[in-house]
């Protein structure tokens, strides 16, 4: 089965935030912004790797570096991933519950 490519896009709030946008601006670990960076490659190419729902439609792309690094994000039809906040294991509980609102509002728009 060959992998379908994604367009990513990035979820904006209704405040005009862009949340995944402001969590990594916020690492300060160059490394680790890298890593993501290059797992988000994989995902626009189709390939998500270590990756599993969280319930509401939400899916966990689950980063093996540092402190556990942690991509939220939502499909929206077949092509487009929408990428809603990130985090690490420490923040993980809190983090799905903000993915999922984000998630839930980003559905409810028209």
């Amino acid at each position: 089965m060959e992998a379908t490519p994604k367009e990513l896009r990035i979820y904006v709030t209704e405040e005009s935030r862009e949340p995944f946008t402001e969590w990594m601006a916020s690492l300060r670990d160059i490394k680790a912004r890298a890593k993501i960076r290059v797992r988000l490659d994989r995902v626009s190419l189709g390939n998500f790797g270590d990756c599993h729902g969280v319930g509401e439609g939400v899916q966990e792309l689950r980063i093996d570096y540092g402190p556990g690094y942690r991509v939220y994000f939502g499909q929206d039809g077949a092509a487009i991933v929408l990428l809603l906040c990130g985090g690490d294991k420490s923040t993980q509980v809190k983090d799905i519950d903000t993915a999922k609102r984000y998630w839930n509002e980003y559905r409810r728009r028209p």
